[in-house]
């Protein structure tokens, strides 16, 4: 490859980048697209359903107990409503732990997609900046 075709692609790659836009709609007319979020925004979710996590957990259970005991009172004393009332705190205790695993399961992914989009921020600028440095080098051999 010659140093005139190395510069001509250097060239044609520098306005294909330069209309390139990237994690962004177009602003066409001034609007947005249609979905925007920023670090703040998934930073809110992931507290919001970690608080929630705890709360359930906290709190969740509190009429587990009396609950069970009102369940075996009333099936010792032979009302049928004993057993519906087992059934019920079953199925409360099951959709709680949906519930509590699913906050989980968001607030997780959240510490991890900021993580990840780090890591991402981190290799873009050090990519961009070893090209850059190439670039330099490039043209300070064609100087002399």
């Amino acid at each position: 490859m010659t140093w005139d075709e190395w510069e001509q692609l250097k060239t044609a790659a520098q306005d294909r980048s330069a209309r390139m836009q990237l994690n962004q709609a177009s602003n066409q007319g001034g609007e947005q697209g249609d979905l925007a979020v920023d670090r703040q925004d998934l930073a809110a979710i992931g507290d919001s359903a970690f608080k929630l996590f705890e709360d359930l957990g906290r709190y969740g259970r509190d009429a587990w107990s009396s609950s069970q005991a009102a369940a075996k009172d009333l099936t010792t004393q032979e009302f049928e409503l004993g057993s519906g009332l087992n059934v019920v705190q079953k199925k409360w205790e099951k959709q709680l732990q949906s519930l509590v695993d699913a906050c989980a399961h968001i607030s997780n992914h959240m510490d991890f997609t900021k993580k990840a989009h780090q890591g991402d921020e981190y290799f873009i600028a050090s990519t961009v900046s070893g090209i850059e440095t190439l670039d330099k080098g490039f043209d300070e051999g064609g100087k002399n």
